[in-house]
């Protein structure tokens, strides 16, 4: 069977993936019973993904003639002669108006039937939804036949987060379990004599050591049946720790090195601590120098290459608050980028995603950083910014509920309508209709 590429743009395309056979013509019949007959419509309407009665139907509303498929024999057939240039030349029209995603042109796409009955195409590719010209006659018999449900679809978003909920009690479990081993190893029993090793300090007007616990005598059997060729070297041993300033500074020094130990500040004199940032908040040049040091941080990350996680690691180990990170990973990841931020968003997906990953108020910050963005940058981000925050809902890293909270608190608080607002305010309609539509269905 001859294959030809889909759309009358892609022929040329000898790499095109979507295929659909050629148009094979029969003339049946004579005088005023003369029909054209389509002997591969079936073949043709399952490579479009489209019912075969749209696609006769069709021909018969743009030729002024009677049209009829029937379903048990599979066969297509159009009053009147008719050639195969002609029919096919109608089929080309018909992938272009149902067919063919109006952003981006896959036809890798589906038709939704709207409340107010009105027709539309929903791309699987770029996530466009199109709408259809309402003054065509097919629209009309669609609305009547509309498209079956694939049966067993469930809605993707209910999946993923029923995923997300699964893989948090899995890595709640096995936290539990960590807790629990080291719980286990800090009571340790000698192999003889069955003293506990343990870490204790001494408390303030009382030096006695009455106080300490022993575990149930089944645990001390246990264990000594593992550690007793262990253990026979540390009979009657109490471990102590020095909880002192001086030891903690010098046990930090042996442990880290000459560049993280730096970061580490141990102080016990709490008024210092206190005024440090007040005289920063007083001063605010300092406070922009600290974020000008964050950001180039960051930046110099980015450019060495480092992974995700490795960058978030780093982030926390620096000083600054949490929105500040936030805003400093967004506008370096998006330095210098004028237009196509979707595009980028989905370069840099997995930073963003290790970035809200954990607590839920991380995609609040992040939504903050995207504001803080868009609404000084002088480039298209404030255009853009709605399909900014399709792409990153399409790819999970932002959720429904953070959105919606994040526009109507920044919107009660705007009194002089931002134009931020106005251009995010056509996603959030489309995620509240897309919300009702699935508890519908």
């Amino acid at each position: 069977m001859a294959l030809q590429n889909i759309g009358a743009g892609n022929s040329d395309d000898a790499f095109y993936r979507y295929k659909m056979p050629r148009m094979i013509t029969k003339i049946e019949g004579r005088g005023n019973g003369i029909k054209t007959n389509v002997v591969n419509m079936v073949d043709i309407a399952k490579a479009l993904a489209r019912p075969a009665a749209y696609t006769t139907k069709y021909f018969g509303c743009e030729l002024g003639a009677q049209s009829k498929f029937d379903e048990k024999t599979g066969t297509s057939h159009v009053n009147g002669a008719h050639e195969t240039a002609k029919l096919a030349g109608l089929l080309e029209n018909f992938i272009k108006k149902y067919v063919q995603c109006y952003g981006c042109g896959n036809p890798e796409t589906e038709i939704l039937i709207t409340k107010t009955q009105m027709l539309q195409l929903k791309c699987a590719a770029c996530g466009f939804v199109s709408d259809v010209d309402m003054r065509d006659k097919l629209t009309t018999f669609i609305i009547k036949n509309p498209p079956e449900v694939k049966k067993g679809s469930k809605d993707k978003k209910a999946m993923r987060r029923a995923e997300k909920e699964r893989l948090k009690e899995g890595e709640a479990a096995d936290e539990e379990l960590k807790k629990v081993k080291k719980e286990a190893k800090k009571k340790v029993p000698s192999s003889k004599t069955g003293t506990i090793k343990s870490t204790s300090s001494k408390k303030k007007g009382s030096g006695s050591d009455e106080e300490r616990t022993s575990p149930p005598h089944s645990q001390i059997e246990e264990k000594e049946v593992s550690n007793d060729d262990d253990d026979d070297e540390d009979d009657d041993v109490q471990w102590l720790t020095d909880t002192s300033l001086d030891a903690a500074r010098q046990r930090i020094q042996e442990q880290l090195s000459a560049v993280t130990a730096d970061m580490v500040m141990l102080s016990t004199e709490e008024p210092e601590k206190k005024k440090k940032p007040a005289s920063k908040a007083s001063d605010g040049s300092e406070n922009g120098d600290a974020k000008d040091k964050l950001a180039r941080e960051v930046k110099a990350s980015l450019k060495k290459g480092v992974s995700a996680k490795e960058l978030q690691s780093h982030l926390a180990a620096l000083p600054g608050s949490a929105q500040e990170k936030m805003s400093v990973l967004f506008e370096s990841l998006f330095e210098g980028v004028e237009k196509g931020f979707a595009k980028e968003a989905i370069k840099k997906k997995s930073y963003l995603a290790v970035a809200v990953s954990g607590e839920e108020g991380l995609q609040l910050l992040l939504l903050h950083a995207i504001e803080e963005f868009s609404s000084k940058s002088t480039s298209n981000a404030l255009k853009e910014v709605a399909l900014l925050l399709k792409t990153l809902y399409d790819a999970d890293v932002l959720e429904e509920e953070p959105i919606v909270h994040w526009y109507s608190k920044g919107l009660k608080g705007d009194e002089k309508g931002s134009q931020l607002w106005k251009n995010v305010k056509p996603f959030i309609d489309w995620l509240q209709s897309a919300e009702s539509e699935s508890e519908e269905e």
